[in-house]
């Protein structure tokens, strides 16, 4: 299992999230297995999206995406998003 983190800053958080919305369909098809959204407390503009996806090359043929870039593109992602492949070791009970 493989997850996607990325981190970046968007100019308006409210006209950010329909368009990220509007790609779900996009990362379904490419195989995503689910994605969480979480902002910062303190800073509503910095944004972090987790995607899962069921392997490494899965997630970095999503990741190269045309339809991906063009969709950053538009809700005004600023600068450049910080983008890691993590792979899960362990997981502990809530």
């Amino acid at each position: 299992m493989i997850q996607v983190l990325v981190r970046h800053n968007v100019e308006d958080y409210d006209n950010w999230r329909p368009e990220y919305d509007g790609h779900e369909a996009f990362r379904k098809e490419s195989g995503s297995l689910g994605a969480r959204v979480l902002r910062d407390a303190n800073d509503p503009s910095n944004v972090v999206v987790i995607t899962e996806w069921p392997d490494l090359k899965t997630a970095q043929a999503f990741a190269s995406s045309a339809s991906l870039h063009e969709v950053m593109g538009k809700p005004g992602v600023v600068g450049k998003p910080d983008v890691y492949f993590l792979e899960q070791i362990d997981t502990q009970p809530a």
